[in-house]
């Protein structure tokens, strides 16, 4: 097995290649744009999704979406390498990810960039593929103040409370009082490995179980 988490088969389906690879292009700019008809349109019905503030449905998700859009929250989400492995009407892609936040911290305008990957498990259901279910996997952030001349000091106890790979982009969403997930998948460890598994499976046929998985919520006593 590759870290990757998915066997490349020795045959690939180009064409579904390049839809599956618009599917994922298409979501950073339909939901960054606030463009959530056309972006409802790159799932199916049932699909879940897992972020570092969010689990739920796809149209839960966009709800959310809309209410932060319209309030300023300012999220962008930028794209590199990607892979898809397609086994009949199943397929696993993997996208290398970039978060970019703009918020405020103790009163600091900072920017927060959070590096990983999308790992999406995706379905070709009356000829056109759609995503079932995205989970991010967070590898690793920063915390930048957006003026140079300014300074800031972060609560070290909350955040180290938060796991490594997203670790200021949890710190942020914390303090604007948003529930921030725990053991999220990340680089390494328990986690990740558990979506690799879910990927071959799905892949195989067998996996019907883990499309819908509930993270843990961080204690509030964390978070005061």
């Amino acid at each position: 097995m590759s870290t990757s988490g998915t066997p490349m088969p020795h045959t690939q389906d180009h064409a579904s290649a390049i839809e599956i690879r618009a599917i994922v292009e298409a979501w950073a700019l339909f939901r960054d744009s606030g463009a959530w008809s056309e972006f409802g349109a790159l799932w199916h019905d049932g699909a879940w999704i897992t972020t570092t503030w969010f689990q739920g449905s796809y149209l839960n998700f966009i709800e959310a979406g809309k209410e932060a859009f319209a309030r300023g929250v300012q999220v962008n989400h930028f794209l590199g390498g990607h892979t898809s492995v397609v086994h009949g009407h199943r397929a696993i892609a993997q996208t290398k990810m970039k978060i970019e936040q703009r918020t405020r911290a103790h009163g600091v305008e900072v920017d927060v960039v959070c590096t990983g990957r999308f790992y999406d498990f995706l379905e070709r259901r009356d000829g056109r593929w759609g995503i079932v279910r995205r989970q991010p996997i967070y590898e690793k952030d920063r915390l930048d103040v957006v003026d140079p001349s300014a300074s800031i000091t972060l609560d070290q106890q909350l955040l180290a409370s938060v796991p490594v790979g997203y670790r200021h982009l949890g710190y942020v969403q914390t303090l604007a009082g948003q529930r921030v997930l725990d053991e999220l998948p990340g680089l390494q460890g328990e986690a990740v490995e558990h979506l690799y598994t879910s990927g071959r499976r799905w892949l195989a046929g067998t996996e019907a179980d883990t499309l819908r998985p509930v993270f843990p919520q961080r204690s509030t006593t964390e978070e005061s």
